[in-house]
């Protein structure tokens, strides 16, 4: 495997950013570890950040480039800062940034990076998992799946909530959100937009979601993947006992690979 740290220009956002890279490479001779190569297109999985991290989180908190080392394929990790991947009230447009601009400007750095949208899988944790099911849900074009770990699916109860009084969350989901007015039913309130999706002729996405039963986001999972049925979504959805830390998202990350995918590959 090669990883790359690329420090580009993003006209969207009007400043510098970055994205951690691992690309696919065929070897024989490392120690304990077996590099695959690739034929033709790269598949690729967008794998973003929670709120307190940044684009190098995945690779300080799990063995993510190990695991993907057999499977061939791409992924990219962007940071996207403290912005729930949202055009925010403030001016950053981070949602166009990582829906559009971003895959246009690693495929123009990577041509090998496929443009097809079942090649292309946003997958995170936490924050991270709303801006994966955001991308499958809001730009299921570009994005074929999208896979949450611990999600913050429910935006309206479990941010909505924050939205008034003088504290720092209140002021930063406002930065963000504005009122809760302007969130609940807007493109950024993730049940909103599902149900928009299914009205518009877009591609559905493939959706999967985990989420521990001891998560503080576990009941707004709840809430998301009952409304997702009822609007006729199938989804590959998980609990298991467990709460919001990293020894889970580790071996999680494990399962959607091997969903994604569809193999049975022991990725550890």
């Amino acid at each position: 495997m090669a990883l790359l740290h690329v420090d580009f220009f993003s006209d969207v956002l009007g400043m510098c950013t970055s994205a951690d890279v691992i690309l696919p490479q065929q070897t024989s001779g490392q120690i304990g570890m077996e590099g695959k190569g690739a034929e033709g297109k790269l598949k690729t999985m967008y794998l973003l950040h929670g709120m307190s991290d940044d684009q190098t989180i995945w690779q300080r908190r799990t063995s993510i480039e190990r695991y993907v080392s057999q499977l061939g394929i791409a992924v990219v990790m962007p940071t996207t800062h403290l912005a729930f991947y949202t055009d925010t009230t403030y001016g950053m447009r981070y949602w166009t940034y990582i829906s559009e601009e971003l895959p246009k400007i690693c495929r123009e750095f990577f041509p090998q990076m496929s443009d097809k949208k079942e090649d292309n899988l946003a997958a995170g944790l936490s924050m991270g998992g709303y801006g994966a099911w955001k991308l499958g849900l809001g730009a299921s074009e570009t994005f074929g799946a999208a896979a949450s770990l611990s999600g913050c699916l429910d935006i309206i109860e479990d941010v909505g909530r924050h939205l008034d009084g003088d504290t720092r969350d209140a002021a930063l989901f406002r930065g963000i959100y504005g009122s809760l007015e302007q969130l609940e039913g807007s493109d950024n309130d993730l049940m909103a937009l599902a149900k928009k999706l299914k009205t518009s002729g877009k591609p559905i996405p493939r959706l999967y979601s985990w989420c521990g039963t001891e998560d503080f986001l576990y009941e707004g999972n709840k809430r998301a993947w009952e409304y997702m049925k009822e609007l006729g979504y199938e989804m590959k959805l998980e609990e298991s006992s467990g709460d919001h830390q990293w020894k889970y998202w580790d071996a999680k990350i494990q399962d959607v690979l091997r969903w994604w995918l569809d193999t049975d590959l022991d990725l550890t």
